[in-house]
């Protein structure tokens, strides 16, 4: 092994002092460091609000029961026994699909929760997350995850949007086939804590009538039913510690697990098509992205503040945030109606800190070439006029100055 140079023992030695350092001054003062949701910059909370935060969390949603033991052993030996139980039967799984889902015993650990602080909306919320690498159902959700994200995919392409470009894409479509007009609405909004807040029986119902719908009997050799069971293994299994305490999550899905995202996507292919898709003219875009909703409109705003009215009250579990404007951002995009025509531009969220990986920092070259190309690339996709773009131009100058 070849020893460190002088230069970056000194480098290690003071960068080890700093994190020394840190770690006394928060113990000390009962701080919390945590990495924000989405903008990945580092927050400092004091530990009682932080705990305070959680509890209300827990208190609102009624997600999780707390065991009264470690659940552990329980829960891997339940996983264990209905894979052999579904190998041992005929054509419910193939050998190697059980060699997949299987946990190993080794490795195997109970998950555990972490929170990050959303900077980026008042209050300064927290988002769960589930840490479920190593738990006894994570190999399962994968699986399943792999077989039928590609269906839910391939299956609602008109109302699932991809990225910013994608949406531009489609609203100069709709621009050009004339249907943007001076007093065109854009509405946006976001489900309040969808993952958690899925009922989880009726998630199952739901992907039982979505595999149905498309793929009829089997998915990858599968019976439908014996999905079915596997889902619920997975959602209903969901056992983890957070400070020494035992829980399990009684509605909806752990954030990180693999399948969650899919059977929130599936759920909300359901609530969407029973609902806002039923009420918007054929002309008008809909698109979501995950949790993230955006339409058209082009009737008055009082009809439009009805209709979200009634779509906050078609399902008990799922609550809209929205906005309404002529000008308005999605995702990382500004989207605006300048009387009839479209103008769209980079949008940072007030929250987000100008940070990429320092130019100092030890990453191959091919890491900073592909951050500026990123940036630039997408200025140039995002930006409707040239004074958009040299807005954005100044930005990205600015951002990497700062970075070193």
């Amino acid at each position: 092994m070849t020893s460190l140079s002088i230069s970056d023992r000194i480098r290690v030695q003071r960068e080890y002092k700093v994190v020394k350092s840190i770690r006394f001054k928060l113990k000390k003062y009962k701080l919390i460091l945590r990495e924000t949701d989405k903008s990945g910059v580092f927050c400092i909370l004091r530990a009682i609000d932080h705990e305070q935060k959680v509890k209300e969390y827990r208190d609102k949603t009624k997600a999780y029961k707390e065991l009264t033991s470690n659940p552990f052993e329980a829960t891997l030996n339940k996983v264990i026994r209905l894979l052999n139980d579904l190998r041992a039967k005929p054509d419910k799984i193939r050998a190697w699909q059980q060699c997949e889902m299987v946990p190993n015993r080794k490795t195997c650990k109970l998950a555990y929760m972490y929170f990050n602080p959303k900077t980026h909306k008042d209050g300064t919320p927290l988002r769960p997350i589930m840490h479920t690498i190593d738990s006894p159902t994570t190999n399962i959700s994968r699986l399943l995850d792999r077989f039928i994200r590609p269906i839910f995919n391939n299956n609602a392409k008109l109302t699932t949007i991809i990225d910013g470009a994608h949406l531009i894409k489609r609203l100069q479509e709709y621009a050009n086939a004339g249907h943007l007009k001076p007093t065109t609405l854009f509405c946006t909004f976001d489900i309040n804590n969808l993952y958690t807040m899925l009922p989880q029986q009726q998630s199952l119902d739901i992907l039982q009538e979505f595999l149905q719908t498309y793929e009829k009997s089997h998915v990858r050799g599968i019976d439908i039913a014996t999905i079915r069971e596997l889902a619920r293994v997975v959602i209903e299994e969901n056992v983890f510690v957070y400070h020494n305490k035992y829980y399990q999550q009684i509605i909806g899905g752990a954030m990180g697990s693999p399948f969650t995202l899919t059977l929130a996507n599936i759920f909300m292919w359901k609530w969407e098509k029973e609902s806002i898709c039923k009420e918007l003219p054929s002309p008008e875009i809909y698109g979501r992205y995950i949790d993230d909703i955006f339409f058209t409109w082009n009737d008055t705003q009082e009809n439009l503040e009805q209709l979200l009215k009634k779509l906050n009250n078609h399902h008990p579990n799922i609550k809209l945030e929205y906005k309404i404007g002529q000008s308005l951002p999605f995702l990382d995009v500004l989207l605006t109606n300048n009387n009839g025509a479209l103008s769209t531009s980079v949008y940072r969220k007030p929250a987000s800190e100008p940070y990429v990986v320092p130019f100092t920092s030890d990453h191959p070259h091919h890491i900073f070439r592909n951050i500026i190309r990123t940036a630039l690339l997408r200025a140039i996709r995002y930006s409707s006029t040239f004074e958009a773009f040299n807005v954005e131009r100044r930005n990205i100058r600015l951002m990497l100055l700062y970075n070193g």
